[in-house]
């Protein structure tokens, strides 16, 4: 048995385009009402929206990780001669 057939297709496409802003509470009322009617019928669209309902949480928890100090010119210059030294010592013949 086929699954049913998706009969909202055109609609989709300007409701996924506005789901951002109806999630924010940044539409005209009217759309947003527009949006609740077409989420009542429309099985892709609730699985999208509750994907950018997540998607906004865990963004939300996200914490960016603190990076580290640029190195120092002294680091860099002695992480230099070691790879140098270690290169030229798998360079050289036995």
């Amino acid at each position: 048995m086929e699954p049913e057939a998706h009969h909202h297709a055109g609609n989709c496409k300007q409701v996924f385009a506005l789901l951002s802003e109806y999630l924010d509470a940044e539409l005209p009322e009217e759309t947003c009402e527009e949006i609740a009617a077409h989420l009542e019928g429309c099985p892709p669209c609730i699985e999208f929206l509750e994907s950018l309902r997540r998607t906004i949480a865990l963004c939300r928890e996200h914490r960016p990780v603190e990076l580290p100090a640029p190195l120092t010119e002294q680091a860099r210059a002695e992480l230099l001669a070691a790879y140098r030294k270690s290169r030229d010592r798998r360079n050289v013949p036995q």
